[in-house]
């Protein structure tokens, strides 16, 4: 599951660094203040639903796409990035792949592998639940016109701006999804992405953007813990999570009370 409509169902974490690092560690970069989070567009035509994403909906984008494929052990080509914020060789190694994952050697300490193979869709599926709690999976793939992935295999810097000043667009072209659009397909799409909007949407929409913005108020620091970047990583952030729902222009807004 994403790891906002996680915090959607359970937004008050608790102990998150040891229990909910899958979540948890999308707000290691936070201070206090306001900051702009990930944003998702969903758009259908009468063949095809269209999703472009900003990077953190990666994730979920890659799932919907292999989640739409009927058959489930075909092979198919993927190609990307793997990045992990530890060495997880021996994970790779016991999923029964052979990508090589390499140690990074500038300032920021990681872990990448390059990815062209071939897979089907019930591995995939399993790496991407997997994969959530330490890593980013960048992948791409085209099956054909409407049941395809492209993801750009560099992460972007976190936004600056303001909460006014955010250019969605822009950022939504991390990565596009496209599948069949079908009764099935746009039901397991909004269970993916909007769980918590789905009662409230009309029956004949045509583009939906989902917009995640936080307030962090406060910041517990660990006890005991001298190493700077441990600090961070552990610090649990309490505040508000702002979720909006442009629905053909017309605004649903929720509020979440966080502990992350």
């Amino acid at each position: 599951m994403h790891f906002l409509s996680e915090l959607v169902k359970k937004p008050i974490l608790e102990n998150p660094f040891e229990q909910h690092l899958n979540i948890h560690r999308h707000f290691y970069r936070y201070s206090k203040g306001v900051f702009i989070g990930p944003a998702l567009k969903i758009s259908k035509t009468k063949a095809k639903i269209t999703m472009k994403g900003a990077h953190e909906y990666e994730d979920l984008i890659l799932e919907a796409v292999t989640t739409s494929i009927s058959n489930s052990q075909e092979n198919f080509e993927i190609n990307g990035k793997l990045i992990s914020s530890s060495d997880i060789a021996n994970v790779i190694s016991e999923l029964g792949l052979n990508w090589v994952l390499k140690k990074s050697t500038g300032k920021t300490k990681n872990y990448k592998a390059e990815i062209v193979d071939e897979i089907n869709k019930d591995l995939l599926l399993q790496i991407i639940d997997v994969f959530r709690e330490n890593c980013y999976l960048l992948l791409s793939y085209n099956r054909n016109a409407t049941c395809k992935v492209t993801t750009k295999k560099n992460i972007p810097q976190p936004s600056k701006k303001k909460v006014e000043e955010d250019d969605v667009s822009k950022r939504i072209q991390f990565c596009t999804g496209v599948i069949n659009n079908t009764d099935a397909n746009l039901e397991m799409l909004i269970d993916l992405a909007a769980p918590d909007f789905k009662s409230e949407l009309p029956n004949n929409w045509k583009s939906i953007t989902i917009l995640n913005n936080y307030t962090i108020n406060q910041i517990e620091i660990p006890a005991n813990i001298k190493d700077t970047r441990l600090l961070r990583i552990m610090a649990i952030r309490k505040g508000k999570m702002i979720r909006s729902l442009d629905v053909d222009g017309d605004l649903i807004e929720k509020q979440y009370s966080l502990v992350v």
